[in-house]
């Protein structure tokens, strides 16, 4: 006498994603230095960030540095109230995307005395490289690549 087999269970599909309900047009970040007038000409002489607003009120001192229209990286300045020993740039990497050419941008960085962390390299359909600013902080640069000139 034949036994008839149980069908396998169906799997349920995994629900759709909800749509977000937060919908921004532009982000910045605003970051802790050791030395503001340091890191100032980093992210302006290195990187080729625009120099904006600066500001200094009752101790708190910072400024603005603008890369694109809706692209800012405050900078303030620490008042070493949690110690001089801090370690800054753990656990964060800020990951920025541009139309411009990887490959011109990183000699443009090094020729300015940039130190890469990572070289430029291919993943994901994105040219890319990775720098650190002088208090760790790590920052990845990245150019969706072309889909007939991809470079490896």
């Amino acid at each position: 006498m034949a036994t008839k087999k149980k069908a396998a269970p169906k799997k349920k599909a995994a629900p759709k994603p909800k749509a977000a309900k937060l919908k921004l047009k532009s982000a910045g970040v605003s970051l802790t230095v050791a030395d503001l007038e340091k890191s100032i000409g980093w992210y302006r002489d290195v990187l080729g960030f625009a120099l904006g607003d600066r500001w200094d009120m009752e101790g708190f001192k910072g400024a603005e540095l603008n890369a694109g229209d809706d692209v800012s990286f405050m900078l303030n300045q620490d008042d070493w109230k949690k110690g001089k020993d801090r370690v800054k740039g753990e656990g964060i990497r800020i990951f920025c995307m541009t139309k411009q050419d990887i490959d011109k941008m990183v000699a443009r960085i090094k020729s300015a005395g940039g130190k890469l962390e990572r070289e430029p390299s291919n993943e994901f359909e994105m040219r890319a490289f990775s720098i650190n600013d002088p208090d760790g902080f790590k920052i990845t640069i990245a150019a969706k690549l072309k889909k007939a000139a991809k470079k490896k």
